[in-house]
């Protein structure tokens, strides 16, 4: 028996291939809540044409800046879960549920995690003429003395990780937040500030030009660009280790096969040589995990930074 199809709908089956590719091709917009040129929006730049490539879709980059990135966070929790919004943010995705209030979404159900994409290594400085030499001496000093130390301002990763070192040690540690990691550098490559916590992409220019000196890393090993600067944790507080970084969220309920495709992408991405490239020009380890491995990793780190900024008492204006 032959089947005959009348032939609008014999051209509508035909079609069905090249919707199917139209829809797979639809732009992905990766919203960015933090300013362009700033870390964040320099890699979601960076990765965004390979990630494209690997998934046959445009990616346009979208900066939503404002209230600690809560303003992209809550146009991607309300968006479609279709794969085609997507959020790249930083640490602060796990600060900001301890630190905000009232917001229009909660951030432990209204994200799914896709990867942690690149890590922002912290480090500590003091300014040149400091009476010590190491870590060590550092934290000798800054018990009986005090030390200032600038960050990019309260509740950041640079901040966290000094209140950290300051309840661990006793180390007599001063705050003082500034409007961006830039201007904390300059003062204290000026000798404003005694120390400053930064991450090794802001450091970089003021350590090859020998402006500031460099006591340790907040990493739980040395850094393969730093072989002879020792960790906090090496140095007599063990276990210590608090990283910057920025990672891609997609919103609660998306497609697990979906996830994994994006992941996948982000994973070409970052072998690209000229990826590479540029992230070690960064001083920006890629970092790639899976969905499974950060949805782990948040579970764990979400909690800690929490306890730190409850005992610390931080606040956010």
């Amino acid at each position: 028996m032959t089947l005959r199809l009348p032939r609008r709908a014999a051209l509508a089956l035909l079609a069905l291939p090249g919707i199917a590719r139209a829809q797979s091709a639809r732009p992905i917009r990766l919203l960015v809540g933090f300013a362009p040129g700033g870390a964040a929006d320099t890699v979601a730049r960076l990765i965004a044409p390979r990630l494209g490539e690997h998934l046959g879709a445009s990616i346009v980059v979208e900066n939503r800046a404002g209230a600690s990135g809560t303003i992209a966070a809550s146009a991607v929790a309300q968006a479609a879960p279709d794969g085609t919004t997507l959020l790249f943010t930083t640490l602060s995705h796990a600060t900001n549920p301890f630190l905000l209030s009232g917001l229009p979404f909660d951030y432990a159900t209204a994200f799914a995690p896709i990867s942690q994409v690149v890590l922002w290594p912290q480090l500590l400085a003091v300014k040149n003429g400091f009476p010590t030499r190491n870590i060590g001496e550092f934290l000798a000093h800054a018990r009986a003395n005090p030390v200032s130390y600038g960050t990019p301002g309260n509740a950041t990763a640079q901040h966290l990780v000094a209140e950290m070192l300051r309840m661990r040690t006793g180390a007599r540690l001063e705050h003082i937040p500034y409007r961006g990691g830039a201007d904390a550098a300059r003062d204290l490559a000026a000798g404003v500030l005694d120390a400053a916590f930064m991450t090794t992409s802001t450091a970089l220019p003021l350590l090859q030009s020998g402006r500031v000196q460099m006591l340790a890393v907040c990493t739980p090993e040395r850094l393969p660009s730093y072989p002879e600067t020792p960790t906090i944790a090496e140095s007599g507080v063990p276990g210590f280790a608090l990283s910057d970084w920025c990672a891609m969220f997609a919103p609660a309920g998306t497609p697990d096969a979906a996830i994994r495709r994006i992941h996948a992408g982000i994973a070409f991405a970052l072998a690209q040589p000229e990826v590479a490239r540029r992230l070690d020009d960064l001083s920006s380890p890629p970092l790639g995990s899976s969905p499974d491995a950060f949805a782990a990793f948040l579970r764990e780190e979400g909690p800690r930074l929490g306890e730190v900024i409850r005992s610390a008492g931080i606040r956010v204006s």
